[in-house]
């Protein structure tokens, strides 16, 4: 389930990601499904012995004296009643506990990520009441939790023990009338004793069901998610790829701003002929990067058409259609391994070994991005999580080098060289 989870998570749009935390992905991927794991390992196993345990020490009951039987079945009507109530506490108070995990695990990732802002700022102490005030909310929460699977517990361990106090009144009345044998009166309190137990057990087996059961609603809500950008059922091959990239009439707007807002881009006509080389220029939140990421279907165009060698982009195989088109964003980002494994993050896959270090070479120097030779181990060193190890400037040109060395048919820069002094620009 959870290599399930992390392969949807790669087919999911970017639309989606927007509007997920990174954090609630996390607790559902981690925390969600070890909740799960365990109660297969021990919840149901327990469920069903204690289950089998209790059935079966009422119907010894019965056997001995149908009338204390009957007394000790009236018992689970209360425990019935309150557990209903509880079922709905229990549940509301779990599904907040966990969201509220989720946001905690997302606070603590960002901070971790922008902890260079954080210093620079001075904003320390801030950032830590805010994380202060998500844990003790958690804290309250988790206390809720305990005190409504107590208030439950208490129903179902103070009941029997009082139904066995009634019994013993009533079965001693019928000890002295002559009614029941003394044997099966202690027979009586023998099998309760036994099966106290497992009534016990069963509250707090509840308890742990309800939880899951949230565990187990918050998973598939990310796994009922649709992608509404997906390969056709029978993708077609353009016959010749030319390189060029058209849009006729395209039109985006964003989910939230469908139908209430003015569309970020309306009617778009471009063409790029092949070899071509073309820059958008516009101010700030004018559509550039929302245009460039219409051309591997990032992003879907809400109306119109983008063309890659002259065919739809709805009609390409996504996988081909990503291979034929590199990025290189200007938000860069690297991955926790090697300056090798990020450069040749998306080379072809048919290069053999000295094929792909002729490629890295090659990225590298046209990247203007040789320092990666000077660092400690070269291209095998570790740049840590994000890159936050080299400059701005030496992640863009890695990034830039990245794209490079993917050897793609269109090239899309979105401001990658932002981070770089003006003559190296050029």
């Amino acid at each position: 389930m959870r290599i399930r989870f992390y392969k949807h998570l790669q087919r999911l749009p970017v639309a989606f990601h927007e509007r997920w935390g990174s954090g609630q992905l996390l607790s559902r991927s981690m925390s969600d499904l070890s909740l799960l794991r365990r109660w297969l390992a021990f919840g149901a196993m327990m469920l069903v012995v204690e289950t089998v345990t209790v059935i079966t020490g009422l119907v010894l009951m019965f056997t001995h004296s149908w009338i204390l039987g009957l007394l000790y079945l009236l018992g689970s009507i209360p425990i019935a009643i309150k557990a209903y109530r509880f079922r709905n506490d229990y549940r509301a108070a779990s599904r907040r506990s966990q969201d509220q995990a989720g946001d905690l695990a997302t606070a603590v990732e960002e901070s971790v990520h922008g902890i260079r802002v954080i210093k620079a700022f001075g904003r320390g102490p801030h950032v830590y009441e805010g994380f202060n005030a998500q844990a003790k909310s958690l804290q309250e929460t988790e206390i809720t939790k305990a005190k409504t699977l107590a208030s439950f517990l208490l129903t179902v361990v103070a009941v029997p023990e009082t139904i066995l106090g009634i019994g013993l009144v009533i079965g001693l009345a019928q000890v002295a009338n002559g009614t029941l044998s003394v044997g099966s009166l202690v027979a009586y309190f023998a099998i309760a004793a036994v099966i106290a137990g497992p009534v016990e057990g069963m509250g707090m087996l509840l308890g742990m069901t309800l939880s899951t059961k949230t565990a187990l609603d918050r998973h598939f809500e990310v796994m009922d998610s649709i992608n509404d950008i997906a390969s056709p059922a029978q993708p077609q091959i353009p016959a010749e790829r030319d390189g060029s990239v058209k849009l006729e009439h395209v039109r985006f707007a964003y989910p939230d701003t469908a139908g209430t807002h003015r569309p970020i881009l309306a009617d778009i006509n471009l063409e790029i002929r092949p070899g071509e080389t073309m820059a958008l220029v516009g101010i700030t939140g004018s559509g550039k990067s929302t245009l460039l990421n219409l051309v591997p279907r990032l992003h879907e165009a809400t109306a119109g058409k983008v063309l890659v060698h002259g065919q739809d982009v709805k009609d390409w195989d996504l996988e081909q259609l990503r291979a034929e088109i590199a990025v290189a964003f200007e938000d860069t980002t690297l991955f926790s391994t090697s300056i090798r494994g990020n450069v040749l993050l998306g080379a072809p896959e048919h290069l053999d070994e000295r094929q792909r270090e002729a490629l890295l070479a090659e990225a590298l120097d046209v990247a203007q991005a040789q320092f990666a030779y000077a660092l400690p181990d070269g291209v095998d060193t570790l740049i840590g999580e994000e890159g936050l190890s080299l400059s701005g400037g030496q992640r863009q040109r890695i990034a830039l080098a990245r794209a490079i060395a993917a050897r793609p048919s269109v090239l899309v820069l979105d401001d990658p060289l932002s981070a770089l002094d003006v003559r190296t620009e050029e």
